[in-house]
């Protein structure tokens, strides 16, 4: 689940994302605030919309938020003041991850592109990479399936060069680190990085 805020710009509206596939053509079915976003065909719900989005968060980010069981916990008692029965079915489990670099082989279809095996601490991941620093031995910082980069992007599970991806090596660039490089590569980690714990990005940097 993804979601956003930006009153600015928007308007007083949260917008909550379920699915990360575009919704081909959309049906709309309006409830007091709620705006609920479906897939014409199928009537599956993709996404929703809180009008007055204030009455019921109080949210003062610019952009994607963090999803806390406190905001989705708001988000269920806004549909239920709304009778807006939808399931949020969350996982809360962090996104960008201290990874561990195990293997790394040529792409067989690309010259430029890596196949790596990155343990995140409760899996094995394998992940196309691009970067020209890359390799084994490497603590790095991961962005598994469902994260939300700074810039908006949304990781998804991908096809490059037809090898599965299931997953991003971020550059500092990338996760908004101020500072960062202007070389292409990865961010490459302290040798003392514990592999599966959360990255956050340091404050001071």
């Amino acid at each position: 689940m993804i979601v956003a805020y930006n009153k600015p710009f928007v308007g007083d509206v949260l917008l909550v994302q379920l699915a990360s596939e575009k919704i081909v053509n959309t049906e709309v079915e309006k409830k007091g605030d709620i705006a609920i976003l479906k897939e014409q065909a199928t009537g599956e719900i993709k996404a929703f919309n809180i009008f007055n989005a204030s009455k019921y968060i109080d949210l003062e980010v610019q952009g994607t938020a963090e999803v806390t069981p406190e905001i989705v916990e708001k988000i269920e008692a806004a549909l239920n003041a709304n009778d807006v029965t939808i399931s949020l079915d969350v996982d809360f489990s962090p996104k960008f991850v201290i990874g561990y670099v195990e293997e790394k082989e040529k792409h067989p279809n690309a010259d430029k592109l890596s196949i790596c095996k990155v343990n995140v601490g409760d899996e094995v991941l394998q992940i196309v990479c691009g970067a020209p620093n890359v390799d084994a031995g490497q603590k790095v910082v991961v962005a598994k399936i469902g994260a939300v980069m700074p810039s908006g992007l949304v990781i998804k599970d991908s096809e490059l060069r037809g090898v599965a991806s299931s997953g991003m090596l971020c550059s500092a660039r990338e996760l908004a680190i101020p500072n960062a490089p202007s070389a292409k590569g990865i961010l490459v980690l302290d040798g003392d990085a514990e592999v599966g714990s959360p990255f956050e990005i340091p404050s001071n940097l």
